[in-house]
């Protein structure tokens, strides 16, 4: 399915604000860290969130959470995303995050991880549209920053209630909505429906609409564009370990062509730059734990791929790190 070369376009948020482009990072836990924003952003990411941080521990004081605000080096544009289960936290939290000046601060009404349920944060405010209405308040009134939301379809099959919680949202203050087409219930099971992508953008008409969900091609977002009239998307899971989608995706909506993939060389040289990052910004030990997970997906498919991944689950620091990929890349190259 080709397509009219429009699909890549800016952003606009506001009167204020317009972002270069329409390809976002979706704010994911234990991936989105300053390492990964560098790397997603050199290959083409318009803007990169943070991962998600607690407005109660950052009111708390926690110096874990603050480092999650923190910007990477020559990092211009970010996003902050919070998540609270209540309006009193998320205003002072929101005062606090201010200070660092990022493009947008999101609040997070999708996650389906029990533990951010219980705090009736995440997904559990899809249970109650009002309550976002009232913490989306909350934030407007303790910035000047465009406030956005993302949200799910709805908690279960049983209440497909997103446009009730995008009109709280938008009521409320919110400039831009973005949905990820599953609901609670499927957290990241079976197919996400983009059918109510198309639906939401029509209800909310000028609100700026991004997408989410089953996005692992370049073809994926075109298709997601062109079927539900949205202004944009948020790739999350399909660029774990392949940041290059960012490249290929904005490559094929701006001419059509699609982009060859990364080779092997080009996958391992990326992900132990972004492990050295990692490392430059954590503590080792930290670094090369978080890591573990994201370099087992970027050597996904890669030949002699399983021995690689052995290794490098049971390696606990960089030095030997250094040695699997120097090893891994003279094999290559024989």
């Amino acid at each position: 399915m080709s397509h009219p070369p429009s699909l890549y376009r800016p952003l606009r948020i506001n009167e204020k604000l317009e972002v270069e482009g329409n390809i976002f990072a979706a704010p994911l836990a234990g991936y989105t860290d300053r390492a990964f924003r560098t790397v997603s952003t050199e290959l083409g990411a318009d803007l990169c969130y943070t991962e998600m941080v607690s407005c109660e521990a950052l009111v708390r004081g926690s110096g874990k959470t603050e480092e999650l605000l923190q910007k990477a080096e020559g990092e211009r544009n970010y996003a902050v995303q919070i998540f609270s289960g209540t309006a009193e936290a998320a205003g002072e939290a929101v005062r606090m995050i201010s200070g660092l000046k990022p493009l947008l601060i999101d609040l997070n009404c999708g996650c389906p991880v029990p533990k951010i349920i219980k705090s009736g944060a995440g997904s559990d405010l899809m249970r109650h549209p009002k309550k976002i209405g009232d913490i989306v308040r909350a934030m407007k009134d303790n910035t000047d920053i465009p406030v956005t939301v993302k949200i799910r379809t709805g908690w279960d099959a049983l209440s497909l209630n997103y446009i009730d919680a995008a009109e709280q949202a938008v009521k409320a203050g919110a400039s831009v909505v973005t949905m990820h087409a599953r609901t609670r219930s499927q957290a990241y099971g079976g197919s996400a429906d983009w059918n109510h992508l198309k639906r939401l953008k029509q209800e909310l008409g000028g609100i700026p609409v991004l997408g989410s969900g089953d996005l692992f091609k370049d073809q994926d977002v075109a298709d997601m564009l062109l079927q539900t009239g949205i202004d944009g998307v948020m790739l999350a899971r399909g660029v774990i370990g392949n940041p290059f989608l960012f490249r290929e995706t904005r490559h094929f909506l701006q001419t059509g062509e699609h982009l060859p993939g990364p080779t092997p060389l080009e996958k391992m040289e990326m992900a132990f730059k972004q492990l050295s990052l990692a490392v430059h910004y954590k503590d080792e030990r930290t670094a090369v734990n978080e890591m573990k997970k994201q370099l087992c997906a970027y050597t996904k498919g890669l030949p002699g791929s399983s021995e690689i991944r052995n290794k490098m689950v049971h390696s606990e620091n960089f030095t030997t790190y250094k040695k699997i990929f120097k090893e891994y890349l003279e094999s290559m190259q024989e």
